[in-house]
């Protein structure tokens, strides 16, 4: 009873203020504590100043140095035929005195080049006094310089070229516009003569100046052509494809899955034309992809200085480039891809042991125990210290837990309320976020990670947790950084609000690596660069059909914005899942990077039934037999930037069909999953080229849309002719898995060689296994363990 009254609690509580968040962004003036912020209404306002960006005043062409010319204008109003419109005209200063001033001021400007397929634009809209800091987004601080472009001067402009495209940058009109390496223009810059053909005011590439403040924001506005699509921004639920969208790039607690507020919002984005393009910043930024003016985006930044980062190449390539700059997933260890058991919450010893045997006695395989937020003395009450009058010896059940296979992992958050007993402490130390006056900007302590001993102070309590033998920490919450604060990094809330969850990642898998030497964690809140510290997963959906799919996604979003590693949860969140959609939501979850079951009781397998949980154990232990091909895509993925749950036009990008399909994935390279997202017993399908052969029933297809029944596992799966899967035997635990001894699934017997990938826990190295077919029999080319792993070779079907 206790457990329905807190959770009924907090729903309630979650319920109340997410009707409040539903209020649009263009409503009136009635803010809600840390709601998005969209900056796209200060670049319509008739009370601001816009400077459009009009000539290249000077430029160095062998450092890449120079200026713009930016034309002051304001917005007037202009009727006809008693409809109004706001248009744009030139203005003079109206400063004083004048002649301090510029009217039309010459802005640094720069182009400089990261890689062969990596291009750095640069343009200031003021004074820095601060410039070229180092940055937490990007691996190392700083990006890297590029000397393998080629410059020839051009009529009106320059010309700069690698083996992968071209960049030209015009005198007047001042454009940027880049090519592929055919010639192909991918996109450019838009400025106010290429809007005279309109009569729609469309503001082109320029800053405003507000007059509120004089503060300063860029947007950078480029060209969209016919038939391109847009992907990326985060672990965004809305339509996959963007273009057509506004899309507000703030962290926040977005209380399900099917709103466009985002948990994980990341300033990049790819294009089907053929780039991609990074944002680094982190203030609110507003993208406009054609929402308003169908041939442009305008990304609307909110810092004064645009710092951009293009990028040349189908997606793969992107991908690559994207994480080489800002990061690459670590790889997590072999027992986080196993199944997570949870529910909010288990609040004993006693009920995390009970769930612990029934998982054995009843044969499903997991590998993770997590208590959620009821293992402190006070529910939710986060101080880091087992309840002792629920918990006898905490070290000690972490122990036998583990000698049965199960690591465990703790819930936790960021924020303290005055009850805590930490809070004091927190307090006198002033390791908390702070307001104009130097108080809590909040009731609670909201612990401040741009400070050094905030995070020392942080990393030695989750420190504790860790040499108890603990494998992971939840790292819950974190879209909550006051916009107004004040933050010990000297900057406030509007430059440290997206920055906090990267921070807050950061410190818990910098001490989990430390301690336990392992980088894994299960994290909510993300910004650019939290990919590098796997994992995360998708929140809070509703138990309901739609939620499933909006899930799915936000997983293929989020995996295009640079993360390998995602999952969600399993069935749902808020309420007890219906059952049906507990069975359809399992074989989907099961194909996932990484797998939990969590939400409000009850989530165990057992509690629905036998024959449910007898659907579960099935797709359960499909997971466990394929650990190795799992681990291998994993490895694979994690060295080259991509995501397990794979967009199909990531391995199809010349496939047009691929990039209009949101409604199933690959599964690392070589698995197509089509999850059931209603009930019923088959779907329609759409393949890319080559012969796909179903995993279930062995039925070939070719390429194109199919209706597809599913198997015994109620979801489609099919593996493309001419892969080698690699399966092990069954096992409870990855902890008990023999990896001496794999069996290779050749899929297509017509084919005549197969290949695979296959990575081996105790060296964590990839290798790719080809075979052939020789005297009508499957054989290794090659043999990279020379032996020390017995490999029996199937064909399916035979």
């Amino acid at each position: 009873m206790r457990k329905i009254i807190h959770f009924s609690i907090l729903i309630s509580f979650i319920q109340l203020f997410s009707l409040q968040g539903q209020i649009p962004y263009s409503a009136p003036p009635t803010r809600l504590l840390n709601e998005p912020i969209d900056i796209s209404g200060d670049f319509r306002d008739f009370s601001n100043t816009y400077y459009l960006a009009d000539s290249l005043a000077e430029f160095d062409p062998a450092t890449g140095q120079g200026k713009i010319k930016f034309v002051r204008n304001e917005y007037v109003t202009r009727q006809a035929f008693n409809n109004m419109l706001g248009a744009l005209r030139p203005v003079e200063a109206n400063e004083f005195p004048a002649v301090e001033y510029e009217a039309s001021p010459r802005m640094p400007f720069s182009l400089e080049f990261v890689s062969p397929k990596t291009i750095r634009i640069r343009i200031k809209s003021r004074f820095e006094v601060k410039s070229d800091l180092e940055s937490l987004m990007l691996l190392n601080g700083k990006a890297a310089k590029d000397n393998s472009w080629k410059y020839s001067k051009i009529p009106n402009g320059h010309k700069y070229t690698s083996d992968f495209g071209s960049v030209i940058i015009t005198q007047y009109p001042w454009h940027v516009e880049f090519y592929d390496a055919a010639g192909k223009l991918l996109t450019r810059s838009n400025h106010a003569a290429d809007n005279n053909s309109t009569f729609t005011p469309v503001l082109p590439f320029s800053y405003v100046r507000r007059s509120s403040d004089y503060s300063t924001s860029m947007d950078a506005v480029f060209t969209l052509s016919p038939d391109e699509k847009i992907f990326g921004c985060g672990e965004s639920f809305t339509e996959f494809n963007k273009r057509g969208q506004k899309v507000v790039l703030c962290t926040d607690d977005a209380n399900g899955t099917q709103n466009e507020t985002m948990y994980k919002p990341i300033p990049f984005f790819m294009s089907s034309r053929g780039y991609g393009m990074f944002m680094h910043t982190s203030t609110p930024i507003t993208c406009d992809f054609g929402k308003y003016f169908s041939g442009v985006s305008s990304l609307m930044i909110g810092d004064e200085e645009l710092d951009l980062f293009v990028f040349l190449g189908k997606p793969k390539d992107i991908l690559d480039e994207y994480t080489d700059l800002t990061g690459k997933a670590n790889m997590p260890p072999l027992w986080s891809f196993g199944f997570w058991m949870s529910r909010i919450t288990y609040f004993s010893e006693e009920e995390g042991r009970a769930v612990a045997d029934k998982l054995r006695v009843n044969k499903i395989p997991c590998d993770v125990i997590h208590f959620d937020t009821g293992w402190f003395e006070v529910d939710w009450r986060c101080d880091y210290q087992f309840s002792t009058s629920r918990f006898s010896n905490a070290e000690k059940m972490i122990a036998d837990l583990k000698k049965q296979g199960f690591h465990t992992c703790l819930w936790q958050l960021p924020y303290f309320v005055p009850n805590n007993t930490l809070f004091p402490e927190i307090i006198e130390k002033r390791l908390y976020v702070k307001d104009n006056k130097g108080n809590l900007p909040y009731e609670d302590a909201v612990l401040d990670f741009s400070n050094p001993d905030a995070v020392k102070w942080y990393q030695e309590k989750i420190a504790g947790l860790l040499k108890l033998g603990v494998g992971a920490i939840k790292v819950d919450f974190g879209e909550a950084a006051p916009y107004t604060g004040i933050y010990a990094s000297g900057r406030t809330g509007f430059y440290e609000h997206n920055l906090y969850p990267l921070r807050y990642n950061k410190a818990v898998a910098d001490i989990t690596h430390e301690i336990n030497g392992e980088d894994i964690m299960w994290a909510r809140s993300a910004w650019s660069g939290s990919q590098r510290y796997p994992v995360h997963w998708g929140g809070d959906p509703a138990n309901t059909n739609t939620a499933m799919a909006a899930t799915l996604r936000a997983g293929l979003s989020i995996g295009l914005s640079g993360f390998t590693f995602w999952a969600h949860d399993i069935g749902g969140f808020v309420l007890k899942t219906p059952e049906d959609i507990y069975r359809r939501w399992t074989p989907f979850g099961m194909l996932t990077s990484h797998t939990r079951s969590h939400g409000a009781p009850p989530t165990e397998p057992w509690e629905y039934g036998e024959d449910f949980m007898n659907a579960f154990r099935l797709a359960a232990d499909m997971r466990y037999t394929l650990m190795p091909y799992i681990y291998a895509q994993a490895k694979h993925s994690s060295e080259n930037g991509l995501p397990m749950v794979r967009a199909l036009f990531v391995e199809y990008p010349d496939d047009p069909g691929s990039w209009l399909v949101d409604n199933q994935y690959l599964f690392g390279s070589d698995i197509l999953v089509a999850p059931m997202f209603e009930n019923g017993t088959s779907r329609n399908v759409y393949l890319p080229p080559g012969q796909w052969i179903d995993y279930q029933t062995g039925k070939e297809y070719t390429a194109g849309w199919h209706t597809i029944q599913t198997g015994e596992i109620p979801l489609v799966m099919l593996i493309k002719a001419g892969t080698v899967i690699p399966v092990i035997k069954l096992a409870q635990s990855t902890m008990e898995m023999d990896w001496s001894k794999l069996e290779l699934k050749v899929f297509g017997a017509k084919s005549v060689e197969a290949e695979g990938k296959i990575c081996l826990p105790e060296n964590n190295k990839l290798q790719i296994l080809s075979l052939k077919k020789q005297d009508g029999k499957f054989v290794l080319k090659n043999d990279p363990f020379a032996g020390k792993v017995k490999f029996k070779i199937s064909v399916f079907p035979e």
